[in-house]
C-alpha cells in the first residue's frame, strides 16, 4: 500500500513534474538516425535560428521537426507565459518507436523483410 491519501500522492507527483515547455511527436514515420541528423543541427540554438535552419534543410525530417518546434513555442507562450524571443532549444531527442514489417518478394520464391521504422521525437525549450 502507498503511504498517504490519494490526493496527497498526486500533489507530490505533480510537484516533481518538469515545468519546461515541450512538445512530443509520437509515431513519426522517419527513422531515429535520420531524425537525429536534423536534431543535432538545432540543439542548443535559439528558436529563430532553429526555424531558419529547418526551413532550408532538404531532409524530410526537418518539415516534421519544424512543425513540432512551432508547437513547442506555442506551448511556451500560451501555457507558461514565456516570450518567443527568449526561448532556446534545451533538449531535443528521438527515441525508437515500433517497426512495421513488410515482405519483398525475391528470386526463387524467397522473401526479404523490409523494416519501416518509426520514432518518437521530443523537443524541450527553456528561457535564456
Amino acid at each position: 500500500m502507498a503511504k498517504g491519501h490519494r490526493s496527497q500522492i498526486k500533489r507530490e507527483r505533480n510537484a516533481q513534474k518538469d515545468t519546461r515547455p515541450s512538445a512530443k511527436l509520437s509515431y513519426a514515420r522517419v527513422s531515429v538516425q535520420k531524425a537525429c541528423f536534423v536534431l543535432d543541427a538545432i540543439r542548443g540554438k535559439d528558436v529563430q535560428t532553429a526555424l531558419g535552419i529547418l526551413a532550408y534543410s532538404p531532409r524530410y525530417a526537418s518539415s516534421l521537426i519544424e512543425k513540432l518546434l512551432k508547437s513547442a513555442i506555442a506551448n511556451a507562450e500560451n501555457n507558461n507565459g514565456m516570450r518567443a524571443e527568449d526561448l532556446y532549444i534545451e533538449e531535443c531527442y528521438a527515441n525508437k518507436g515500433p517497426t512495421m514489417k513488410r515482405i519483398r518478394p525475391r528470386a526463387q520464391g524467397r522473401a526479404y523483410r523490409i523494416e519501416k521504422r518509426m520514432s518518437h521525437i521530443t523537443i524541450v525549450l527553456n528561457e535564456r
